[in-house]
């Protein structure tokens, strides 16, 4: 549990390096904040390309090989940024880093839902997904500090190092797959078992909407901050760790709620909650520490869904959990780059405004969804607990 925690966190600090340095690859690259957003667009795109692929991938060849070979690569790409010379390049990396971190995480919670009982998986999964907040808290923050100290460049060195350990780690301490493992490249067949379920065809529309709102928000708090308050990429910092906490925190609790009859309701009412605390932030000028805590409210409240989904996704999807947490991380990444692009897109043409107004009506979207077909969310739940 300590290696697939090291890895959670560092590939989750892989992805989440470039929001906090959009303003200063802006400036540094001579374009404009929106289109370096872009970036985190590719990666969330080629992250949902290959979230798709990882969970057949581990479910079929085991979860040691595809750790072992995806941590190279992204080791690589996020290193590789550090020498970077121009906006295309990035752009290229950043698609690896996507494609190579895409499979890490449904391969960990595959790892998990091997050995973990149905009754504890959900807590299990909740705080793994919680180290993803975690990771928010920490590497986000520190990777705002280290720009102010070296230049936006310096945080891609030091989280590399980071990946490399987790390989290193994972090299000596992860286990090898049980010699019993299927060993044939099982694609269709897994995912056609899987979609024929109407569950996963709901949780995955509910998901899509509500990750676009999160992952927006995500994408330009920290340059939303800097340019309404005129702060510098250090202070900025410590926002960014407050609204991680409340992401921590939500991805943790939602643990207690995925086992439960009412989850459908939850998840319903979290995400209306967490639209309408987006549209504050980027429309209501609160002041600096009443938008951060806005801000921080609506993301932790939006974090809870995607938890509550991994884990109910366990329980339908038999032998092949790992497709279909693939098939949900499909649906986040999904989100993110839909989230991200639109975002870039409002913020070019209306401002930040544009954002909020776009957090409030996918949430309105997927609450509305999931309170249509909350009856599919509530089916296996609570079979432990009443």
């Amino acid at each position: 549990m300590a290696v697939l925690a090291l890895t959670v966190f560092a590939t989750i600090s892989a992805i989440l390096i470039v929001p906090p340095l959009l303003v200063e690859i802006a400036t540094d690259l001579e374009i404009s904040v929106a289109v370096a957003g872009q970036l985190a667009t590719a990666t969330f795109a080629s992250w949902a390309v290959m979230g798709v692929s990882g969970g057949p991938l581990s479910d079929s060849f085991g979860r040691r090989p595809v750790a072992l070979v995806c941590l190279l690569a992204l080791s690589a790409s996020v290193l590789a940024v550090a020498f970077a010379p121009n906006l295309e390049t990035l752009l290229g990396l950043r698609v690896l880093t996507g494609l190579s971190g895409g499979a890490i995480p449904p391969n960990i919670v595959g790892a998990v839902a091997d050995v973990i009982s149905p009754a504890r998986r959900a807590q299990a999964v909740g705080a793994l997904l919680a180290i993803q907040g975690l990771a928010s808290a920490i590497s986000v923050p520190l990777v705002a500090v280290l720009a102010d100290l070296g230049g936006w460049r310096l945080p891609f060195i030091v989280y590399g190092g980071v990946l490399v350990a987790a390989l290193l780690a994972n090299w000596v301490w992860l286990p090898k797959s049980q010699g019993e493992r299927v060993r044939s490249w099982a694609f269709f067949s897994r995912y056609r078992s899987l979609v024929s379920m109407r569950f996963f065809r709901v949780a995955v529309a509910v998901n899509i909407t509500q990750r676009i709102a999160f992952w927006g928000t995500i994408s330009y708090f920290a340059a939303y901050l800097i340019k309404t308050f005129d702060l510098s990429i250090g202070f900025v910092a410590l926002p960014l760790a407050v609204s991680a906490l409340g992401q921590a925190v939500g991805s943790y609790g939602a643990g207690f709620v995925a086992n439960r009859r009412y989850r459908a309701y939850f998840i319903a009412a979290s995400t209306a909650a967490g639209g309408v605390c987006g549209l504050v932030f980027f429309t209501a000028n609160l002041g600096l520490w009443a938008s951060v805590a806005v801000a921080t409210v609506g993301t932790g409240l939006l974090s809870t869904t995607f938890p509550i989904l991994v884990a109910a996704s366990t329980e339908y999807s038999g032998e092949s959990k790992a497709t279909g947490v693939g098939l949900m991380g499909f649906s986040n990444q999904s989100g993110g780059a839909l989230g991200a692009g639109i975002a870039g897109a409002l913020l070019a043409s209306v401002g930040y405004a544009g954002i909020g107004y776009m957090c409030l009506s996918v949430t309105i979207i997927s609450a509305l969804l999931t309170g249509l077909f909350g009856r599919q969310f509530g089916e296996t739940a609570g079979q432990s607990k009443g």
